[in-house]
């Protein structure tokens, strides 16, 4: 067999599906998994017939490369991917290129960018998102890392990526090192947020409304064809329908106690170092932990006592108040997670496409929607723009979104059904446009103990003063820092 266009290192579910679709797009692969057997059951199965090589080494894999060589890792992320790329650097040479495809961390691919570039080779980091169907069929991918190497996998990546209506490729350059894996865990963490308002929205018609499967799958299959347009809601109608062998919903046989693999806690993390405002994002991830606490929640309801709602008004208004409410909230996620990204670009020395991340977000990604459309117009309108809630556009979807959303919160409170997310989303909301919000309080308790200073609306910014508030302190104050 010739040398192959491309290897690929890690055959579970994404490993495989990926290979599959980079062979349908008429690229040729070598393959090769720790667990030497699982190689020589997809030969012998999915990979039969195709332009697969199945390697038993990584040094087999390697050697039969087009140059540069070309090599994918989707391994767990971590110490895993450490280890193989000292396994491969030994048998590459000066320009060929390590691609890792897992859900990295974003400080790691940094790193490991610098490490892979002072042995003379290239880098890349890229998140790549649309599941297994995704894997198969075309994923949103976003790469970063070392700028040489994108033009060589350009074809292959553009090649097998997802394609918007227009026929445009849901992949493009990110940006250096870390930039990649850090907008896929930007992506992420909207799924988070995506993924909590829709159950909001769901525990609100079952609970609150006493809405049945049927019911709920009807609304949701209705919503799919207007402004949520969208996969999220796509698979929520498909869920709210789906009946075993037995008759029984699944959905209602499934524990509520949600799993997390880490992407939205490193969002929330990274949005706390860099002091930018995720709040619906931090809710989603707390919101899975308090899922988990099942078994204290079932207590806890015989002690406290658990909700009886009991809707009195119009269900078929509250109903088109939710769809509002969702999409106003969906609005204020991705403003919070754009705002991220702008702070990385930033810091990091990035320079970020924000239109073109909307455009790879379009299609094969679990977030895609319509919605992402929108994005893309209003930094095409505006390339500097600090936030898309000054966006025309948004500006007035939320205004004329706001009193169903507002009536969406407070039946919510009155009904005792937890939405901390769409709820952080109204107070974002209102936070973003206050002029006056009560800090200048906090900042006057802070200076109080612990003398840490502050400014004043009759001075210039960047003047600190303090107040010598009980009579007993002295003049020294703190040095003015920020976390």
């Amino acid at each position: 067999m010739p040398a192959m266009d491309i290897g690929l290192i890690g055959l579970a579910v994404m490993g495989e599906n990926l290979v599959l679709n980079m062979e349908s797009k008429g690229f040729s692969v070598t393959v090769f998994n720790r667990t030497v057997a699982k190689v020589d059951q997809f030969m012998a199965g999915r990979a039969k017939g195709k332009k697969i090589l199945g390697c038993h080494s990584v040094q087999e894999l390697c050697a039969n490369l087009k140059t540069p060589r070309k090599v994918m890792m989707l391994v767990k992320a971590g110490q895993a991917v450490d280890d193989f790329i000292e396994q491969l650097l030994p048998h590459l040479s000066a320009g060929d290129i390590i691609i890792d495809g897992g859900n990295s961390h974003f400080p790691d691919t940094i790193r490991r960018t610098k490490y892979v570039e002072s042995k003379g080779v290239l880098y890349i980091g890229t998140g790549v998102s649309g599941g297994e169907e995704g894997a198969l069929t075309g994923p949103s991918i976003m790469p970063g890392g070392s700028p040489a190497a994108w033009p060589h996998v350009k074809p292959i990546f553009q090649g097998i990526a997802a394609k918007t209506k227009d026929g445009e490729a849901c992949c493009d350059w990110v940006g250096e090192d870390g930039a990649g894996h850090y907008v896929k865990m930007v992506h992420n963490g909207i799924e988070y947020g995506d993924m909590q308002m829709i159950s909001e929205t769901y525990h609100l018609m079952r609970t609150g409304l006493g809405m049945s499967n049927d019911e709920m799958h009807a609304v949701f299959a209705e919503w799919n064809q207007g402004t949520l347009d969208s996969y999220l809601i796509e698979i929520t109608r498909d869920i709210l329908a789906y009946k075993d062998a037995e008759n029984n919903y699944v959905v209602d046989l499934i524990l509520d106690s949600a799993g997390q693999k880490g992407t939205g806690k490193w969002t929330v993390i990274e949005a706390c170092n860099q002091g930018q405002p995720l709040t619906l994002i931090g809710e989603a991830v707390f919101a899975r932990c308090l899922s988990s606490l099942k078994s204290e929640r079932v207590e806890a309801a015989k002690v406290l006592g658990s909700a009886a709602p009991a809707f009195k008004g119009d269900r078929k208004a509250f109903v088109d108040d939710l769809r509002q409410a969702l999409y106003a909230s969906k609005i204020i996620s991705y403003a919070q997670g754009y705002q991220l990204m702008r702070a990385a670009a930033a810091e990091y020395q990035w320079n970020l496409n924000y239109g073109g991340i909307a455009l790879m977000w379009r299609g094969g990604c679990i977030i895609r929607s319509a919605f992402l459309g929108k994005i893309k117009e209003a930094f095409e309108r505006n390339p500097k723009l600090v936030n898309l809630l000054l966006d025309p556009f948004f500006a007035d979807a939320l205004q004329q979104a706001q009193a169903a959303w507002r009536r969406v919160i407070a039946t919510a409170v009155q009904l005792g059904i937890p939405v901390p997310a769409l709820a952080s989303a109204l107070t974002y909301f209102d936070g973003y446009r206050s002029e006056r919000l009560p800090a200048n309080l906090l900042q006057a308790q802070r200076d109080y103990f612990g003398a840490h200073t502050y400014e004043r609306v009759d001075k210039p910014r960047g003047e600190f003063f303090h107040t010598n508030w009980t009579g007993r302190g002295g003049e020294t104050s703190a040095s003015t820092y920020t976390v």
